[in-house]
């Protein structure tokens, strides 16, 4: 058969055999591929002692720590956000640097400035051709807490320009002046602030340059702030040049909230807080004999036009005014001690409130010279401070010890009357003992009933005070003499606190007293 010929091939054994080596040569070429190619195995499971790290491995550990870099960094942004969104929306908005909002400004009239009462101190008028002239019916009186909103803006106009520049009034209404091709009405922000005390205390300071603060001691309402010289907001726009021009008067300045005065013996009181807190027990044991000088180095300190006191208790100290009696006290109290009251009581430190202010300066250290002390203990030295910073200290004293954080802004209102959001009363912290306080305001009494502020006596309310004579370096060489008083009317039960400073006036019982009795006066109807 041919099979069993030796040159005979079977083609079925033909295709059977290119068939295998077919196969033969793909597993080949698979494996010779697959010895190409580098599979990378991640593995995330921490390295074991002992382990050796390959390169691989140490890639994915940075790739996955840098991963967790980003979401970190990113749950960081998002925080952040939040809390800007949530917490500081409002103080952003309302930045006098923030310019975001003047693009609403075609769409928004502005808002009014309104008292409790409904009295208008800032409105916006327009005209038959929709021009709109901002006015203030009071002009000068209200000048700097009020502000103005033309050539830049200051005072509330600025600290309030996001909400007189927002709109709540309703949909419908929105709807429809925007048919009529009208702008909406921005909301209106209603102040603490009182017409009459605030004309009373503008008037009382007449002509001198100097601020006056009334406020509420157990709210923080602020009643009256005055400041001059002054200005006419209506006027800002053609008036501007000269006003900026004038550095030498300082028209501009808000004198209450920004202007820093060595507050001299009004700073007594706080004098007075440290050396109860050092003789707690034995502060009706003090004594000291006036003599009307009391010299220490080259540093002599001397009571006003050298008066001599005599023999004087605390009580009596505090009445007199009596600089050699506190200059001793400085010089005896514990290192630090009168450091640490002032800046317990803001010194060094913005003040808690929205209102922009100064920060008061106070520089009396454990190392400081005996004439440094001496001269920090009766109000002068580096201490600075401002009338609203004085009145938050009085305020304090009236209020048991308990200072409360200044405000004038009650609320805002949208132009249909509807609430939009309102400001309450607010503790900063309690910073005396309600005993400290009852004591210093005892000590005030005796200077209202027999000390230098006798004056206020004998009206149909009690006042507590503590009058004040600052004295300053004036340009060009010599001494000025500020006018300072600082005090609270219906001592059991305090209504107003005022602070009162006349620069150059001269003693505190001569000018600002009087000035402050007029305020008084008129709070209580007389």
């Amino acid at each position: 058969m041919r099979q069993n010929d030796p040159g005979y091939q079977n083609p079925d054994n033909h295709t059977e055999t290119d068939t295998g080596n077919s196969v033969q040569k793909d597993s080949r070429r698979r494996r010779s591929f697959l010895s190409r190619v580098h599979i990378r195995k991640i593995d995330l499971s921490p390295q074991q002692p002992g382990e050796t790290e390959e390169p691989g491995d140490r890639r994915n550990t940075e790739l996955v720590a840098v991963t967790y870099l980003f979401i970190a960094l990113l749950l960081l942004l998002t925080v952040w956000v939040g809390y800007l969104e949530i917490f500081k929306r409002d103080d952003l908005n309302s930045n006098i640097n923030n310019t975001k909002k003047a693009g609403a400004s075609g769409n928004v009239i502005r808002g009014s400035i309104l008292t409790g009462d409904g009295t208008v101190l800032a409105s916006t008028s327009i005209d038959g051709d929709g021009n709109e002239t901002r006015s203030y019916p009071y002009s000068n009186i209200f000048a700097h807490v009020i502000g103005y909103a033309s050539n830049g803006s200051a005072g509330l106009e600025a600290e309030e320009n996001y909400d007189l520049m927002s709109s709540h009034t309703s949909l419908l209404s929105q709807i429809q002046s925007k048919d009529d091709g009208k702008k909406v009405q921005g909301d209106n922000v209603i102040v603490t602030l009182n017409p009459s005390l605030q004309q009373t205390a503008y008037y009382a300071l007449g002509s001198y340059r100097g601020a006056v603060v009334v406020m509420e001691p157990d709210s923080g309402k602020i009643l009256a702030m005055v400041s001059k010289p002054d200005f006419d907001p209506n006027t800002i726009s053609t008036q501007w040049e000269n006003l900026v021009s004038d550095s030498s008067s300082g028209v501009l300045l808000n004198r209450a909230t920004q202007g820093l005065y060595p507050p001299g013996s009004t700073f007594k009181m706080l004098t007075t807080l440290a050396y109860l807190r050092e003789h707690p027990s034995d502060y009706t044991q003090f004594s000291w004999d006036c003599t009307g000088s009391l010299s220490q180095g080259d540093v002599t300190i001397t009571c006003y036009h050298g008066e001599q006191h005599g023999q004087e208790d605390l009580t009596a100290a505090f009445r007199n005014s009596c600089n050699t009696a506190f200059a001793d006290i400085g010089l005896n109290l514990k290192d630090n001690a009168l450091h640490n009251v002032a800046e317990n009581f803001l010194f060094n430190s913005k003040l808690p409130t929205d209102i922009q202010s100064s920060q008061s300066v106070f520089k009396l250290t454990k190392n400081s010279s005996d004439g440094e002390k001496m001269t920090t203990a009766i109000g002068q030295g580096d201490t600075l401070v401002t009338p609203l910073h004085m009145a938050m200290v009085t305020s304090t004293i009236a209020n048991g010890g308990i200072m409360m954080r200044p405000y004038l802004v009650d609320q805002i209102k949208s132009s249909e009357g509807d609430t939009v959001s309102k400001n309450d009363p607010s503790i900063y912290k309690k910073l005396m003992t309600p005993d400290e306080a009852q004591t210093i305001t005892q000590f005030m009494e005796a200077t209202v009933t027999s000390g230098t502020a006798q004056a206020l006596s004998g009206a149909g309310y009690s006042v507590a005070g503590k009058t004040g004579s600052a004295e300053h370096d004036i340009d060009g060489g010599g001494t000025g003499t500020h006018s300072w008083f600082c005090g609270f009317s219906n001592v059991d039960d305090p209504d107003i606190a005022v602070a009162v400073i006349a620069e150059d006036a001269g003693t505190g019982s001569a000018v600002a007293v009087p000035i402050a009795k007029q305020i008084f006066d008129a709070y209580y109807g007389g």
